[in-house]
């Protein structure tokens, strides 16, 4: 029997199932190719892009293995990892520095190679903000730099960091095909309607993609399956965020106070709370995997979600 229970029209991009079918299929490998571009602001044009495997070994038996959501290359052989990243995690911005070595490395395999490197893109779409120090900031570039001429060392590794939740444009304020893609990825799975200044041809095909009546049974059925796991992931997030939240600042206060007899109260508790919620993150991440362990939840989502190691997730 052919249900459909879900209140919402369209599918939600933060799942899995959402995001690959939007933006893992070849059949619409063009709604990725226009959201890479609008990124890249015009200074790298992908005409065609070519799907790679996901899942990516280590040279040796002991190496960790890496699992993209989406890894691909575009005509000129340029590598683009696109990674959505649905809460945050210990060591985010490592993990996606070590996801990083595998297209670099894969370039040995050419014949006669001489060490020049194909370009490296990585994409991260972040359902959770890392730089505190301003609100409406969520579009970041980075690449290697001097530090003191400031300008870019090398132009063939660029990460691209977009913290969604402080993108909060209404569909009114939307200028230019970068901001019109952001208020999809935000808002998808809360519009009833496709809005009026997505008139592009491209978005017309996405809301026909992202339309859950349109799914086939088999579709219907994976993407509850993956808008379950996603609903329990969040739950465990924010309880275990609110718990972590709480020891940890009692554990910065207290260790802050003492400090600042020595150093002064000021820089004391500001560095107590700093380790507090250090202390904190480390205890949701142990939190987070124990629950969605509980719930059966596949090691390689755990791991992405919790930040923890395997032999970590194992021991607990």
């Amino acid at each position: 029997m052919d249900r459909r229970e879900l209140s919402d029209r369209y599918v939600n991009p933060y799942t899995d199932f959402g995001f690959k079918k939007l933006f893992g299929t070849e059949i619409n490998k063009d709604l990725l190719i226009s959201f890479i571009n609008s990124l890249l602001h015009g200074k790298e044009v992908v005409k065609d892009l070519t799907y790679l495997n996901t899942e990516h070994l280590g040279t040796g038996e002991a190496d960790r293995k890496a699992v993209f959501d989406v890894y691909c290359e575009n005509e000129n052989g340029e590598k683009i990892l696109v990674e959505m990243q649905r809460g945050e995690q210990q060591f985010f911005k490592d993990r996606i520095l070590f996801y990083t070595t595998f297209p670099i490395r894969d370039q040995q395999m050419i014949k006669e190679w001489n060490y020049r490197l194909k370009a490296v893109y990585v994409i991260g779409i972040l359902n959770f903000t890392f730089d505190e120090q301003s609100d409406d900031f969520y579009h970041h570039e980075v690449k290697l730099m001097d530090t003191r001429t400031k300008e870019v060392f090398y132009d063939k590794l660029t990460f691209i960091y977009l913290e969604m939740p402080k993108f909060n444009k209404s569909e009114e304020e939307l200028n230019g095909m970068f901001e019109k893609w952001l208020f999809v990825l935000r808002n998808l799975s809360r519009l009833m309607e496709r809005p009026k200044a997505l008139q592009e041809r491209i978005f017309t095909k996405l809301f026909e993609a992202a339309e859950i009546a349109k799914f086939t049974k088999t579709e219907y059925d994976s993407y509850e399956e993956s808008l379950k796991t996603y609903r329990d992931w969040k739950n465990t997030i924010d309880t275990a965020e609110l718990k972590g939240e709480k020891k940890g600042f009692k554990k910065g206060e207290k260790i802050g106070i003492e400090k600042g007899r020595k150093e002064g109260l000021e820089k004391g508790r500001k560095e107590g709370l700093e380790k507090g919620r250090k202390e904190g993150a480390k205890e949701k991440a142990i939190e987070i995997a124990k629950q969605l362990k509980a719930e059966s939840v596949p090691v390689g989502i755990i791991i992405k979600c919790s930040g923890l190691s395997e032999e970590e997730i194992n021991s607990l």
